[in-house]
């Protein structure tokens, strides 16, 4: 009888394996404090991909701001429960004095700001109180109205003039605009569509 047992043929599975627990013991206490403070105003959402907040504005200009936020994320982001549009986002930091902040931290506040959206600055801990949140929550919105908004038109590339499709900045080689920038159709050669920059 032995001699019929086969032994069980291996198992080609993906090299994948789920890491467990989400959230360390201190982003879920603050995770569970969050949720008690938003009561039905806001849906927290842990672990939030920046590149899925903000988008990099005239993207062929500014491709190197792109592996600023790539593979990064925000540790909760609170956005309104109706529309899930963005209100807030949380960062845990380690319990040191504002001016010391890390060029991480730093670059993370002036990218919220910038977008008008708040960035909540929590120090570590093992519990939370609801009170201190809502006060660093106070801080960060005061903050964010401080910031002038952004200019929506500097943001804007214009449409090819003859065929309408987008354009992307261009440098002339030659004549007599040399080094001088300018709008270039993004199917150029094919299409000979330009926008010249003033100034």
């Amino acid at each position: 009888m032995l001699k019929n047992l086969q032994p069980p043929k291996p198992v080609n599975r993906l090299p994948y394996r789920l890491r467990g627990q989400l959230l360390s013991t201190t982003e879920l206490a603050l995770y569970q404090a969050l949720v008690t403070m938003a009561e039905d105003r806001y849906v927290v959402c842990p672990k939030v991909a920046l590149n899925d907040i903000f988008l990099i504005v005239r993207p062929n200009e500014n491709v190197h701001y792109f592996n600023k936020i790539f593979r990064k994320h925000v540790d909760f982001l609170l956005c309104d429960q109706q529309t899930l549009r963005p209100a807030f986002g949380v960062e845990v930091i380690k319990p040191i004095a504002r001016s010391e902040l890390r060029a991480a931290d730093q670059f993370m506040e002036e990218l919220f700001l910038g977008a008008g959206l708040p960035l909540v600055h929590i120090p570590s801990a093992q519990q939370y109180e609801i009170s201190d949140l809502v006060s660093l929550f106070q801080i960060a919105v005061t903050k964010a109205r401080s910031v002038p908004a952004a200019d929506a038109g500097a943001d804007s590339v214009p449409d090819c003039p003859v065929c309408g499709k987008m354009m992307v900045l261009r440098i002339h080689r030659n004549g007599p605009n040399k080094g001088k920038l300018y709008y270039g159709c993004i199917d150029n050669p094919a299409c000979p569509g330009v926008v010249q920059i003033k100034g």
